[in-house]
């Protein structure tokens, strides 16, 4: 039987350009594909909000974001900082959403996700 990757397992075996197929094959391809997004975004900005998030992720990304920060913050790779700022979704009446950064395990898989692309490109 084939045991199920972690958040942390998927993210450091995917490359930057995760093939359709390869998504198609994850047992909620949708998640996925946030749990990359969000992933990304962290390796780009040092601290986030989902309000950041929903400005860059498709109307269809936004049911899926909170399963996404979940999934990261439990497989170790995304910390709340400990601050939250008031959600900017007009349905919430502002109320208060945490902010978040990479853990050093995030920097780890971020880093060697980039020297396995430099690699590829140098051949």
């Amino acid at each position: 039987m084939t045991r199920r990757l972690t958040t942390a397992e998927r993210l450091a075996a995917a490359d930057k350009d995760v093939l359709l197929e390869t998504i198609a094959e994850q047992s909620s391809w949708d998640k996925f594909i946030v749990e990359q997004a969000v992933f990304h975004f962290g390796q780009r900005h040092s601290e986030w909000s989902c309000n950041d998030l929903r400005d860059v992720l498709p109307e269809l990304g936004h049911g899926f974001l909170g399963a996404a920060i979940n999934s990261l913050r439990n497989g170790g790779i995304i910390r709340h900082t400990g601050r939250a700022v008031p959600s900017t979704q007009e349905n919430t009446n502002a109320h208060r959403i945490a902010v978040w950064e990479l853990t050093a395990k995030g920097r780890q898989i971020a880093a060697e996700r980039a020297a396995r692309v430099g690699q590829r490109g140098a051949a």
